[in-house]
This record gives structure tokens, C-alpha cells and sequence, in this order.
């Protein structure tokens, strides 16, 4: 195919990312044949995906919304994505917002739609190594240490198995944060059977080059160690702080969870 202008010439563009396949999912242009072919194949067993998705970056709008009402101006968006309608800099004007992502259209993408805009900056690292990405020239330049900082892993941590510690790495980046700190979290999981079509789902993301792990409500609540979990601790995605009338609920949103912590 045609690499676009907006392509990596170093992107194989015949391998799904799992950046570009959830932007596909919210209805995105910066995707890929590859990307497409495999979200279209998940859609075919489990058609709701697509409105988790939104649901899923409808949480995040919320959850950003409120710390910044709180008085939190600071966001490190880690795993961020292809960019697209309410990016977190767009929720809090005057802010200052970091995004991290390891896949080099995202990163490239975010570099073209944010060279203008002050206050931002875009980080090439991978959000495991929580030391590396704190020591970036764009974080150090940007952010106050003295201040609360959001930090934000919002569906990226059902990628990282239990072996590379995802609670290590959830610690690793709260620990850099002053008391006020917060950390926004959502998962993919359930806390009870797959039904046929989740499980064939499930089974297109386990043998993809991005495997996806599921945990319970338990296991992700676990995940924020000593943080203090906000109200309603560690829900259904839609069930986070929902706005009345705004959103509906789509089915089987249960398949995902979310919660916001605070250090103290």
C-alpha cells in the first residue's frame, strides 16, 4: 500500500499496533489495512468493542476534567495513542500535559498536531521503564516536581504481563509525585466467565503481536498499592463518576474497569 505522509518511513504497515487498531475503534483516519483487518475481525465476534472504546475515552475525559477542577494542571499521558477529539491538553487549557508512546505513528502524529500548541510536549519511551520516562528533557523541562501530577495509564496496563510488574510500574511513577498526585487507571477484565464471544475475541488479542491480559476488579485494585482510591474505587468503566444524560452505557461495559487514586 501507499505509505501516507503522516507514516514513519521506519513503520511496517503490514503489522496491527494496538495504538492504531484503538483508533480505529473511536472512528480515527491514522490507522492502517493491517490495523483495520484485525479490529474488524474482533468486531465481527464481539461488535461492542468499538463503543468500550469510547466509553473507555470517555472515563479519561472525566477523570481529567475533574482533577482539573481540583486544582491539578500537570499530565503525563503515558501510552497516549494516536491523538484525537478531547485530547488531554484540549480538557485543561493553560495546563501543562506530556504524551508518551512507544509507536512511532502516534509519536509522529502527536509531534504534527502539537508543535504549536505551548504547555505540551511528546515523549518517544516505553511507559515500563517509569525512570527513563521521568528523566526526558520533555518532562523535566515541563513539569514542576513540586506540584501535582496526574499520571495517567489508561488502557495500556492489560498489555504488560505480571513477570514486567505492572504494580512496579504504576509505583514508579507515583513516587515521583509530590502528596495530591494522582493516578488515573483503566483495565480490561472481568470478574466473571468470558462468554464465546469475548473468549474468541480474547483469543485474536492473546496470539496478536500485542497480547492483551485481563484482570479482576481485585487484581487491578491492587495495582494502586497505598494510593488512596477516590469514590466509587474501582468500578465499571461508565460507573466512574458517570454524567447524568451524557452518555449511555453500552453492553457489556463490565468487560472494563476504572478508578482514580490519590497519594497522600
Amino acid at each position: 500500500m501507499e505509505r501516507p505522509s503522516w507514516a514513519p518511513a521506519d513503520v511496517d504497515l503490514n503489522r496491527p499496533s494496538v495504538a492504531r487498531v484503538y483508533d480505529y475503534y473511536l472512528g480515527g483516519s491514522h490507522n492502517f489495512a493491517a490495523d483495520r483487518a484485525f479490529a474488524e475481525q474482533v468486531l465481527k465476534v464481539m461488535p461492542v468493542v468499538a463503543a468500550l472504546a469510547r466509553s473507555n475515552r470517555a472515563f479519561l475525559r472525566r477523570a481529567v476534567t475533574m482533577l482539573a477542577e481540583q486544582g491539578v494542571r500537570q499530565f503525563l499521558d503515558l501510552g497516549s495513542g494516536i491523538p484525537t477529539v478531547g485530547n488531554v491538553h484540549e480538557l485543561v487549557p493553560g495546563g501543562k500535559v506530556v504524551y508518551v508512546d512507544h509507536d512511532p505513528v502516534a509519536v509522529a502524529h502527536s509531534r504534527a498536531i502539537l508543535a504549536d500548541v505551548p504547555g505540551t510536549a511528546v515523549v518517544a519511551a516505553d511507559l515500563r521503564s517509569p525512570a527513563e520516562v521521568l528523566a526526558t528533557p520533555q518532562v523535566r523541562g515541563l513539569f514542576d516536581f513540586t506540584e501535582p501530577i496526574a499520571f495517567l495509564l489508561v488502557a495500556v496496563l492489560h498489555f504488560v504481563p505480571d513477570e514486567e510488574g505492572p504494580a512496579d510500574i504504576v509505583r514508579g511513577y507515583a513516587d515521583a509525585g509530590v502528596p495530591g498526585s494522582h493516578v488515573v487507571l483503566s483495565h480490561a477484565g472481568l470478574d466473571r466467565p468470558l462468554t464465546p464471544a469475548e473468549e474468541a475475541a480474547w483469543e485474536m488479542y492473546r496470539t496478536s503481536p500485542n497480547p492483551l491480559i485481563l484482570r479482576s476488579r481485585a487484581e487491578v485494585a491492587k495495582l494502586f498499592g497505598d494510593l488512596t482510591l477516590l469514590e466509587p474505587g474501582v468500578v465499571a468503566t461508565h460507573d466512574w463518576r458517570p454524567v447524568p444524560g451524557a452518555e449511555t452505557a453500552p453492553d457489556g461495559d463490565a468487560f472494563g474497569c476504572a478508578a482514580v487514586a490519590r497519594k497522600d
